[in-house]
């Protein structure tokens, strides 16, 4: 019998799966009210409320599984719970349908002005002519960002007689042909749209994603919303570009700081905003609380999980043989991801050496999710990493290979996407930790440290020297480099390291150089 606290409220229906099962003994308390039933329980259900602190792990000695009904985990202790073996599970696809409606309904406000015109009749006015609208159909709609939310959207969109055209730079032409939508670069959507939503990941970078400058090449009188994570936007210049009417109106449901009391946006009436709103249904809520029952009984009855936040459960042998290249895989993952800003038709995964003598189909896995992370507005795992690939039409495959090049382990990356192609290749030594010693097709050995810059360039006198004097100049400090190139006069690349991250204008800066041919920033959290 599996004894399940149920730490926060959560309605029987949504507990349905648990309630059900024989060996499952649910216990609805607050973690205060369980105080002396602590050290006997399997599994905690938490919402927003209950912190699952180390401390409180510490007090569960039994605990297994913590499950969070809803996508933010931010109040648990993640790094605590993978020391202790412990699964974190929440429900990241519960609030889709929630969202996407919600930002319909935002929409078609937005565009009718229907909160000020319900203002100004609980005001004792009627001005019918003050309040005349414009219809969606026939509208150009941009989606920027084309997930699960996004997909969504663009179906209802195209019921109301609207032309759907996206921007994402990992979105496939497969899937955009089966999705019926237009893909285009953002400078391409922008003058295009008469609405734009955004739903995008919050990342370095689409942080400001839509500023003032990507504002003013957008058509003057144009709609713009985020339902997504504040800060997408750039709050100061939709400000600015609402005030001088090149922005007709704006719908936000997310801000950068919450909540946005006294935000200078709620002062305009071209302005509609709810309070982060939107996952809350009555359906989302039980949605995400049933999406975690059924994880927990999964997971009870042995079965994989699969929206598991940190490691699925593994024996503490094969960890101990997993653990040294477990983060080695997730950063080549995240810097073949950052390298590689198109759509992706096939990611495969070569390993060789006799350290690597077990089931490495976990590191296929996590090596998936590191490459998603960034990439996608949704939680990734170590379980969903390849439902999402499948899903984006991305064939992923796992090679063993005797060739490990004299490396006593070898991992080896390869994707192709729509236009090119990136290879990269890193080992893990002991006592030395992990390297990257190739990086398309040239050979370089560099640690993959948080902040990293990519160039590609000619190998020609003066290049380096001019890299080092353009950071120089700005303020920005290199800790390493690494250099490589295959023949004296043709391509050559680097790899530079930073204390801090660098900031966006750098890239613009050094772009200058005529000699470099590609550059990508890299963020290894």
């Amino acid at each position: 019998m599996y004894r399940i606290l149920v730490a926060d409220a959560i309605k029987p229906e949504g507990l349905g799966p648990l309630s059900e099962a024989s060996n499952i003994h649910l216990i609805q308390k607050t973690v205060e009210e369980a105080a002396n039933e602590l050290d006997r329980i399997d599994a905690i259900l938490v919402r927003s409320a209950t912190k699952v602190s180390e401390d409180l792990m510490n007090r569960m000695p039994q605990l297994k599984i913590i499950a969070r009904a809803g996508v933010g985990v931010d109040n648990i202790d993640i790094p605590a719970a993978t020391k202790r073996g412990i699964v974190v599970v929440n429900a990241p696809d519960g609030n889709t349908i929630s969202t996407a409606e919600h930002t319909f309904a935002m929409m078609a406000s937005l565009m009718r002005h229907i909160p000020q015109a319900y203002a100004s009749l609980k005001n004792g006015e009627w001005k019918r002519s003050s309040y005349t609208g414009t219809e969606l159909r026939g509208k150009t709609l941009g989606i920027v960002g084309f997930g699960r939310i996004g997909g969504e959207i663009a179906k209802r969109a195209k019921v109301f007689g609207m032309d759907v055209i996206v921007y994402d730079p990992f979105l496939t032409v497969d899937r955009a042909k089966k999705m019926s939508v237009t893909a285009l670069p953002l400078d391409e959507l922008l003058p295009k749209a008469d609405i734009i939503t955004v739903h995008t990941p919050l990342t370095n970078d689409t942080r400001g994603l839509i500023n003032k400058e990507k504002l003013l090449t957008c058509k003057k009188g144009v709609y713009v919303l985020n339902c997504a994570r504040g800060g997408i936007l750039d709050e100061d210049d939709l400000y600015e570009m609402l005030v001088e009417g090149h922005v007709a109106g704006a719908a936000l449901d997310v801000f950068v700081e919450e909540p946005p009391l006294g935000h200078k946006l709620l002062e305009l009436d071209s302005v509609i905003a709810t309070p982060h709103l939107g996952a809350s249904t009555k359906e989302a809520q039980l949605n995400v609380a049933v999406q975690v029952a059924q994880e927990v009984l999964t997971y009870f009855e042995g079965n994989p999980v699969s929206s598991s936040i940190n490691l699925p459960a593994i024996s503490k042998e094969v960890f101990e043989k997993v653990q040294p290249f477990y983060q080695l895989v997730q950063q080549m993952g995240s810097i073949a991801s950052q390298c590689m800003n198109e759509g992706i038709q096939e990611i495969s995964v070569t390993y060789a050496g006799e350290s690597l003598d077990f089931d490495t189909e976990i590191l296929t896995k996590s090596l998936i999710s590191g490459f998603f992370r960034s990439r996608v507005d949704a939680s990734v795992n170590e379980v969903n990493a390849l439902l999402i690939a499948k899903e984006r039409g991305i064939t992923v495959g796992e090679k063993i290979s005797t060739d490990s090049l004299g490396y006593s382990n070898l991992i080896s990356l390869k994707v192709k996407g729509d236009n090119r192609e990136l290879t990269i290749s890193g080992t893990y030594i002991e006592n030395y930790g992990s390297r990257i010693v190739s990086l398309n097709g040239f050979k370089i050995d560099f640690h993959p440290e948080s902040n990293l810059l990519y160039i590609q360039h000619t190998d020609k006198p003066g290049v380096i020297g001019n890299v080092g004097k353009v950071l120089g100049d700005h303020g920005v400090n290199i800790a390493t480099m690494q250099v490589g190139r295959k023949e004296a006069g043709g391509e050559a690349i680097m790899v530079l390291s930073f204390d801090l991250p660098l900031e966006d204008n750098m890239k613009h800066f050094l772009m200058e150089t005529e000699e470099i041919t590609f550059m990508a920033r890299i963020s290894l959290n």
